[in-house]
């Protein structure tokens, strides 16, 4: 399966740096109803057959335009909404909060899943409700399949779960809003990163130095 992990549409709480994780979350900002718009146009080449998104109110939004061009049904699950900020929920994401939550999320990313984000979920919990979309997606039968997800959760996944993804090189690239990851793979034989934000993956272990991790949740 050829699997599209789409980061949302601008919010207000990005422009203003914010750990906002809560369900339904906020909406999208006049820029973010134009990256919402331009999906179309962004993803004319992919044969997308299934469409998902999260509990949460923006990232609805930002699907809402491909949805219409491409006369697909959208499906609303829970399991790809934002890693929980627990405790610190809107605090400041650009400041030693943040800096906590990115470095919670990469731990668990790195394999220690028992770890829990203060007031908030496991590493074992966000997984494992993450894992069950893409099951779900993946056995429907789907070429493929997009979902539009948050900008944590696809970057912990995804170093989490594709082969040539560590976590130094996902924790060194921050998605752009509506900035997309495309995967291939099942749950059964594993996922290979083909591209991120258009650029091509590099092999595990050749990703670079982690940088400096930051705040910015989607």
């Amino acid at each position: 399966m050829r699997l599209l992990l789409i980061r949302h549409g601008q919010t207000p709480s990005n422009v203003d740096s914010l750990l906002d994780t809560a369900i339904p979350g906020p909406g999208l900002t006049a820029l973010g109803e134009q990256q919402a718009a331009a999906l179309p146009e962004a993803l004319a080449g992919e044969d997308i057959e299934a469409l998902y998104v999260s509990t949460m109110v923006r990232t609805q939004l930002t699907a809402a335009p491909l949805a219409a061009a491409r006369g697909l049904g959208v499906l609303v699950r829970d399991g790809i909404r934002e890693l929980t900020a627990g405790d610190l929920e809107m605090l400041p994401g650009d400041s030693e909060h943040g800096a906590l939550y990115m470095k919670t999320v990469f731990a668990w990313a790195a394999g220690d899943t028992d770890l829990r984000m203060p007031g908030g979920e496991s590493g074992a919990e966000a997984l494992a409700r993450y894992d069950a979309v893409i099951a779900e997606a993946a056995g429907s039968g789907a070429g493929t399949v997009a979902m539009v997800s948050h900008g944590a959760a696809i970057r912990m996944w995804t170093a989490a779960r594709a082969d040539n993804v560590d976590v130094p090189f996902a924790a060194a690239r921050p998605l752009a809003n509506t900035g997309v990851v495309i995967l291939e793979g099942s749950p059964a034989d594993g996922w290979k990163a083909l591209s991120w934000e258009g650029a091509m993956v590099a092999p595990a272990g050749e990703g670079g130095p982690a940088g400096r991790p930051l705040g910015e949740t989607a």
